[in-house]
């Protein structure tokens, strides 16, 4: 999830996902630090001092281009910044996974998830202490799956609508 040093992104990754995201179209700086936080369920907040130097770190190596616009510079991917994003393909997809793990997560993060994760962490706790010595029993683990899956699916059905009309 997080890289090893306990940031986000690990070293060379926000030039990726600039990179990234500049192959989608042409963007300011401030839409790409909303990118940033929209992709990643609003963990990570890119700051103007990490932003504004790798772009021109970008525009320095080539990989990269400004054109201003409307009293804004608007960057847009060159050919060599193409070329970088096909080498670096898997490392792409390793940070957009994890962010769609951070963003799938941002809901743990609101003040009201608070409540709940005291009884959650004792439903880990219980299947974990009900697997212990399943060697001996081979059905256990399939039985624990069960309750934890059926679970899941009474918890997803509490986030949809309602088909009956009241």
């Amino acid at each position: 999830m997080w890289s090893t040093s306990g940031r986000f992104f690990g070293p060379g990754e926000v030039r990726l996902a600039i990179l990234s995201l500049l192959s989608e179209g042409p963007r300011h700086g401030y839409e790409l630090m909303k990118m940033l936080a929209e992709r990643s369920g609003g963990i990570y907040r890119a700051s103007a001092g990490t932003i504004y130097p790798t772009l021109q770190q970008l525009e320095d190596e080539g990989v990269v281009s400004a054109e201003p616009s409307e009293g804004k510079r608007v960057y847009a991917i060159t050919e060599a910044g193409r070329a970088e994003l096909d080498r670096e393909k898997d490392a792409v997809e390793r940070i957009w996974r994890r962010a769609r793990m951070w963003n799938d997560w941002r809901a743990a993060f609101d003040p009201d998830a608070a409540e709940i994760v005291r009884p959650a962490e004792r439903v880990v706790k219980a299947a974990f202490r009900a697997m212990s010595g399943a060697w001996s029993d081979p059905d256990k683990a399939d039985r624990v799956r069960e309750i934890l899956e059926r679970a899941l699916r009474d918890l997803e059905n509490l986030g949809r609508p309602s088909s009956s009309s009241s």
